[in-house]
């Protein structure tokens, strides 16, 4: 516990965590303040997300950064997950899907390209393991198929059986889950030695059983101040002239990710590449692979009506581009900073192109 309090009296961001009380406590005496709750949720989700980057970097030098960079992605996609499981029980499915979408492309796009910008800034060249970086990539792009045969079929749905799109989402769900179980058997278990890092020891910041507790700790704080999050969301959206679909796709997705960025840029500045390429890519897969096939499966249980992978043809786009542009600044292994600004510009493209021309009629 003192080394946690050092660590907020040294670091002047984690001075924000005053936010997280006001902005539970804020929801609470007023319901309708939805701007002022949409402001206090974003202030509060950011310290906690830069106290879940320190926990994980400490727990990733104990157990290498590929389980260090699964822990931090599964942890960090819990805030996705709870803010879709909101918008899903309240029967918002653009909302939903735009975040799942969202959240592939900010991750494989954004979060890596600035992973490479900031570590490439402090260091010429940086390098990383190759392999695990086209295993994620290549999981991303099992995704993506799974999402392209819905929106296919969604067209000629009419000249088929009732139904038939929602019976392939459901199909294609447990086949996603069913790849993405072993995807984490090869990689942590069979095949373990190939996701070795490339990068030096790291001795631990904080000790594992302190480091487990805050991980615990913060994301709980991080489920709580999601639901104030996910409440005002829609609201202030409208206050700002956003359409659902660019809050789920950029809003939602920047903030459901504040802990990964946090993690994994500030790895990246400490040349520990590999575990933020192992945050970026591995939580973008397993957004594609797990979260969006669960919120399928959810649907049928807390749903207004079932959910299915049709997303909007603009959304399968921008999820294969940010695929290939993935695929394609791994390929060797190796960055600079300016590998991150190509990234940082296709994603910057995708957002420009939906704010100005937010999709007519998406599912």
């Amino acid at each position: 516990m003192k080394l946690l309090l050092q660590e907020i009296r040294r670091n002047p961001l984690l001075w924000l965590l005053v936010f997280v009380p006001i902005a539970l406590a804020a929801e609470k005496l007023n319901h309708e303040a939805h701007t002022l709750h949409f402001i206090l949720s974003v202030l509060a989700i950011l310290p906690l997300a830069v106290l879940l980057s320190h926990a994980t970097e400490s727990v990733a030098a104990k157990t290498g950064d590929s389980v260090g960079g699964l822990l931090n992605a599964t942890l960090g996609n819990l805030t996705e997950l709870v803010i879709a499981i909101a918008a899903l029980q309240a029967g918002q499915y653009t909302l939903v899907k735009a975040s799942v979408a969202g959240a592939i492309v900010t991750n494989s796009l954004f979060m890596l390209g600035a992973s490479f910008l900031l570590g490439g800034l402090r260091y010429h060249v940086q390098e990383f393991n190759r392999v695990a970086a086209r295993f994620q990539a290549g999981l991303l792009f099992l995704a993506t198929i799974a999402l392209l045969i819905p929106s296919a079929v969604a067209e000629h749905e009419a000249l088929g059986k009732a139904g038939l799109n929602r019976d392939l989402s459901l199909a294609l769900s447990f086949l996603l889950l069913v790849g993405y179980a072993l995807g984490l058997w090869f990689s942590l278990n069979t095949h373990r030695e190939l996701f070795a890092g490339t990068g030096e020891e790291h001795e631990a910041a904080w000790p594992i059983g302190l480091a487990l507790a805050t991980l615990a700790g913060v994301t709980v704080l991080v489920a709580l101040v999601s639901e104030v999050f996910v409440g005002s969301v829609q609201y202030a959206a409208t206050a700002f002239g956003m359409s659902p679909a660019f809050v789920g796709f950029i809003v939602v997705a920047l903030v459901g990710a504040a802990a990964e960025m946090a993690a994994a840029f500030s790895a990246a500045r400490k040349n520990r590449l590999d575990l933020s390429v192992s945050i970026a890519l591995g939580s973008a897969a397993q957004i594609a692979l797990f979260v969006a096939p669960v919120l399928v499966l959810l649907s049928y249980l807390i749903g207004p009506t079932p959910m299915d992978l049709n997303f909007w043809p603009g959304a399968v786009a921008m999820i294969l581009f940010a695929t290939l542009t993935a695929s394609l600044v791994t390929a060797s292994g190796r960055s600079a900073w300016f590998v991150g600004v190509l990234a940082i510009m296709v994603y910057l493209m995708f957002a420009t192109a939906l704010y100005l021309l937010p999709p007519s009629g998406a599912p």
